[in-house]
């Protein structure tokens, strides 16, 4: 093996790194507060031994802390992946998934012996695994980097196609067919017969269950009562559970009422004081009192609990995107006793130096501050006008669109002209 170390090319480790199937190839750049954010997000879903997806929850969290630039982190993640795949499968099954991470994290890090040791056991696992025919992905592969897609926002519609396959290939494999199944929902209006089939065999599988209750609500049943029995019946398991949890405060806020989610939330939150991922559930669900509902004015003690929640979340999630930050400048905006923090605050935030992505972020929900808050109509424009033109796709973008959309409509503001020159000429995302 030595000579042929030594004998290979740049060029041809480059071809073979790049013929690999790993995040490293899987096109997932992402802007910092991005990574951030997901970081945070599968520290939240947790580590758990028997997790079904703990193997892959270790590799994601290391491809990120490379992205990072913290190689040390991320070698002992893999390596963590590693062993928990050996210990959740046969030992003959799956190691190509483990072993070309490490093949390009040496590369990257100017050790380009033991890259090239790692491809080399790449090429012999390939050699006695082979996929199911020719240019065809292994089963493993396929769920992997799906359930990746999945986490990392990519392509919905790939990701469900790829669980499929994997499921097709390995219908045994219980926790891919309900994947499957999950991305399905995401992607279509309707339930298929293998949505239904999936929560028939995967029965404890409270995502699952919540994620149907929310797309039958979305379909337009009653599903508020069922909601409720769903949560007293399974509360405990759910305050575990962050995905489920947090989808089932949606359905709560959707089918039943803001209020009775914040309940859930505080409930909750009241048996497990320091699941920090149950604060922030909590917290949103103050969020869409007292922001986004803004029918009345909550009481000073409600108000009180948003803004300790709040500043609970900024305190746990240190690094946290600027979401975070900017939420509980709009509580304090919304509080007597706190308007020149929130001004202060928002100062900071426009002077500081910003992704494109955050920028935008900030400018739309300034936006909704100077026109709802401090009833600043022309600001208020301007700063949705700031928004839109950042040609980066998001939710934000396109409410600062809709926005300004509805304004020129209505053709009763002073700058309607302006308006609808401004979205005549708007650049559409890069």
């Amino acid at each position: 093996m030595g000579f042929f170390l030594f004998s290979i090319s740049a060029d041809q480790r480059q071809t073979a790194l790049e013929s690999l199937q790993c995040h490293f190839t899987w096109d997932l750049d992402r802007t910092r507060s991005v990574l951030l954010l997901l970081r945070d997000k599968l520290e939240d879903v947790g580590s758990e031994e028997g997790h079904r997806w703990l193997g892959h929850i270790y590799n994601l969290r290391g491809f990120i802390q490379h992205k990072l630039g913290l190689h040390d982190d991320a070698q002992r993640l893999f390596n963590q992946a590693a062993e928990a795949f050996h210990r959740m499968r046969p030992a003959d099954q799956g190691p190509w998934l483990v072993v070309n991470y490490l093949a390009w994290l040496h590369h990257h890090l100017g050790d380009q012996e033991q890259s090239q040791a790692y491809l080399s056991q790449v090429d012999a696992l390939k050699e006695k695994y082979p996929p199911p025919s020719q240019g065809e992905l292994h089963a493993e592969v396929c769920a992997e980097k799906a359930w990746t897609l999945v986490l990392s926002g990519g392509d919905s519609k790939m990701a469900a196609g790829l669980f499929g396959r994997a499921a097709g290939m390995q219908p045994d494999m219980v926790e891919w067919a309900t994947s499957h199944a999950i991305g399905l929902m995401k992607t279509q209006t309707s339930l298929s017969e293998e949505v239904r089939k999936a929560k028939d065999q995967d029965p404890e599988n409270l995502y699952l269950a919540v994620l149907y209750l929310e797309k039958r609500g979305k379909t337009g049943e009653s599903v508020g009562d069922e909601a409720r029995e769903f949560a007293r019946n399974n509360l405990e398991p759910l305050s575990r559970s962050y995905q489920a949890f947090r989808v089932l405060l949606w359905v709560y806020k959707n089918h039943c009422s803001v209020d009775e989610a914040i309940k859930l939330a505080e409930d909750a939150l009241r048996q497990h004081p320091t699941q920090r991922f149950l604060k922030k559930c909590a917290a949103l669900c103050y969020r869409w009192r007292i922001i986004d509902q803004g029918k009345d004015c909550p009481s000073q003690e409600t108000m009180n609990r948003a803004i300790s929640l709040q500043r609970d979340v900024v305190s746990l999630y240190p690094d946290s995107p600027l979401m975070k930050k900017i939420d509980l400048a709009m509580l304090y905006a919304k509080s007597d006793l706190h308007q020149a923090e929130a001004e202060t605050m928002f100062q900071e935030f426009l002077e500081a130096d910003l992704e494109p992505v955050d920028q935008q972020l900030l400018y739309n929900n300034y936006a909704k501050h100077l026109f709802f808050d401090r009833g600043d109509r022309s600001g208020s424009i301007s700063y949705h006008m700031m928004a839109a033109e950042i040609p980066v796709k998001s939710s934000f973008r396109w409410g600062s669109i809709r926005v300004l959309s509805k304004i020129r409509d209505k053709g009763q503001d002073p700058r309607c002209q302006e308006i609808n020159e401004f979205l005549e000429n708007l650049e559409e995302p890069v």
